[in-house]
């Protein structure tokens, strides 16, 4: 792994990528590269997979949170306010998806529709 740009690399990684379209049904394949520092006695294949996966529940989190309540655009830069406003979001989208919402806005306003809704989503009724 010498010849690579980065003197820590010590494994790349090949990802295939499939996605099918949800209304289409057409699936698309994309391979993606990632390079990491640990050796492979130290991840095997598997484990990198698993950290790849980890990464990307992340991601997905994030961009719920980003697309379904305009995190990245929000205003609050000062104390705690933005780690509290992070968690409350989270904690919106943990309570929907435990009611098996699969469209987190969808169930925002859903419950949003009668205030009685999100107190008994959160077993406060």
């Amino acid at each position: 792994m010498n010849n690579l740009l980065s003197p820590e690399a010590r494994q790349a990684v090949q990802i295939k990528r499939r996605r099918t379209d949800r209304k289409t049904r057409k699936t698309t394949v994309k391979t993606v590269y990632a390079v990491t520092g640990l050796t492979a006695g130290q991840a095997t294949p598997v484990q990198l997979a698993t950290l790849v996966r980890d990464h990307w529940k992340v991601e997905a989190l994030h961009h719920v949170r980003d697309t379904t309540f305009a995190e990245d655009a929000s205003q609050l830069r000062t104390g705690n306010a933005p780690r509290a406003m992070a968690t409350w979001r989270i904690l919106a989208i943990g309570a929907l998806r435990l009611q098996g919402a699969r469209n987190i806005a969808a169930g925002l306003r859903h419950n949003a529709r009668d205030p009685r809704r999100p107190l008994s989503l959160l077993g406060l009724t």
